[in-house]
């Protein structure tokens, strides 16, 4: 089964951040979305999300229903 032509690539993302940070921001995080966007998150990672108390089961728990997988 074949996974279909990339969307980004990681020279992509590295470039991105690079960019954000000769910007002088602080860069908390990173999303990719499924058609290859690239979205950088700015700021201190523990005012920006609280995500980062999740831990991996509830991560794995909140994909599993976005996705309606089981």
């Amino acid at each position: 089964m074949s996974r279909g032509p990339t969307t980004f690539r990681q020279s992509d993302l590295t470039r991105a951040i690079r960019g954000a940070r000769n910007a002088g921001v602080q860069v908390s995080r990173a999303e990719i979305g499924k058609d290859g966007k690239i979205i950088i998150v700015v700021g201190e990672a523990s005012n920006v999300s609280s995500n980062a108390e999740l831990t991996p089961d509830d991560e794995l728990k909140r994909w599993r229903s976005k996705n309606n997988a089981s």
